[in-house]
């Protein structure tokens, strides 16, 4: 049976430079990995789609050809780390072992003001990021 492990972005970018196998896995939507941008070497597999936001049925088929190893280390982020626990739970039933939920996401919360990326997230912590 698999933990899911909570960490934050700052903790994952350390696993990420300290295991080579370890892959970050953006369960976000296309137009947020593109236009809102995402982490350097981030492999794209989006857990859900708009309107209706129903998980994709092949979401496990698709990390597949990205991770052959179950034991492989895999950290799931999203915009601020709930679509990627779903994506992270969906893998633990399907066997994956060392499963992690980054769980400020690549934006973080809202602030005050409504704004995100101010109070937390991967680009927050200022950790290596591009846009499509």
């Amino acid at each position: 049976m698999s933990t899911i492990k909570s960490i934050s972005p700052t903790q994952a970018h350390e696993i990420l430079q300290g295991d080579s196998n370890a892959r970050l896995i953006d369960t976000r939507t296309s137009i947020e990995h593109s236009f809102v941008g995402h982490p350097i070497g981030a492999i794209h597999v989006p857990l859900k789609r708009p309107p209706e936001w129903q998980a994709f049925p092949d979401f496990i088929e698709k990390i597949a050809p990205h991770i052959s190893d179950k034991t492989t280390p895999i950290i799931l982020m999203c915009r601020s780390g709930a679509r990627s626990m779903a994506a992270a739970k969906l893998l633990a039933e399907a066997g994956y072992q060392s499963l992690y939920n980054m769980d400020e996401g690549f934006e973080g919360d809202k602030d005050d003001n409504n704004h995100r990326g101010n109070i937390g997230g991967w680009r927050f912590h200022g950790l290596p990021w591009e846009q499509s």
